[in-house]
């Protein structure tokens, strides 16, 4: 496998993302960033998953006020984005490879006890281990994400974006980021999501993404997706949706993680007035402090 690896200057001076670069490395030898901030010690950690096209940029407005709850916060970069490698063929991204890259970095770091918080593909990859390594979380919070099957239509706005993903001569990735916000990103902050991606070489996982999301019942994610549903339905442990308000991609799927998902009976589930499709980007601080009060108000019932 050929990989990329973006120069560190493209890091520097990022607004609002100042934390050190952490690495692990998964068995195929591809190197996975993370950022890791908190004490390595706290009693509680929590594993934040970002989705496309972004990176864990997308997480710096809410890592300070969970470290501030005295929580170790881990936010790794998926492989193809951030600082992490980025293979150079479409081919090698492949969804049970991203999972399969993913899980590595988390065993690799060590973590376990965790409470898992995921957004877009940060749902479709952690909703996987959560459910094929149950014994590792002690509870999961969802925004904006789900754990699609094929088996029912992914929606027009998914379906637009899919095609405008494949079918642009260049890939915007901070001006996309920037659209599926409710506010509009100063150049800088969009400049930070590009950083990532000196030339399109780099883009090849922000392009395959798209067309990993299963949307027909013969997806060769289908059936292990469907595995998961299988585990995720005798989830109970502690399990919160926070959708923003304001996202036509996901908007509606949180009534079926509510519906399935045995840990979500009972719990304050909120919304995110105000919140575009990257809800953290939009409110990011609300966001963290509603995860912070879900943790600290089930530490007893999360073992």
């Amino acid at each position: 496998m050929d990989l990329l690896r973006t120069p560190d200057d493209r890091f520097e001076n990022l607004p609002g993302y100042s934390f050190a670069p952490h690495y692990v490395h998964t068995s195929d030898a591809v190197r996975v960033h993370y950022v890791d901030e908190g004490p390595r010690d706290a009693a509680e950690t929590v594993l934040l998953l970002h989705g496309e096209p972004s990176w864990s940029y997308l997480y710096r407005k809410m890592i300070p006020p969970l470290v501030a709850a005295g929580h170790r916060v881990i936010a790794p970069d998926l492989v193809g984005f951030g600082r992490s490698d980025k293979p150079t063929s479409r081919t090698d991204y492949t969804y049970q490879r991203h999972v399969d890259w993913t899980w590595d970095a988390v065993d690799a770091i060590g973590l376990d006890g965790m409470t898992f918080f995921g957004q877009d593909w940060g749902s479709l990859i952690g909703l996987r281990l959560v459910a094929e390594h149950p014994e590792r979380f002690r509870r999961v919070v969802i925004g904006n994400g789900f754990l699609p099957t094929g088996d029912r239509s992914p929606g027009d706005a998914f379906l637009a974006w899919q095609k405008f993903s494949q079918e642009t001569p260049e890939l915007p990735v901070g001006r996309i980021v920037n659209v599926g916000c409710a506010t509009d990103l100063s150049d800088d902050v969009i400049a930070a999501y590009d950083a990532p991606f000196p030339d399109e070489t780099y883009k090849e996982g922000a392009r395959q993404f798209p067309l990993l999301v299963p949307t027909s019942p013969d997806d060769p994610a289908s059936e292990p997706n469907r595995k998961a549903w299988e585990s995720l339905e005798r989830f109970d442990k502690p399990f919160l949706c926070a959708f923003s308000d304001s996202d036509p991609i996901t908007a509606g799927a949180d009534r079926h993680l509510r519906e399935r998902v045995p840990g979500t009976a009972g719990q304050p589930h909120a919304t995110i007035v105000g919140g575009g499709h990257f809800l953290q980007e939009d409110k990011g601080e609300e966001l963290a402090a509603v995860i912070a009060d879900f943790m600290a108000a089930t530490k007893d019932a999360a073992p």
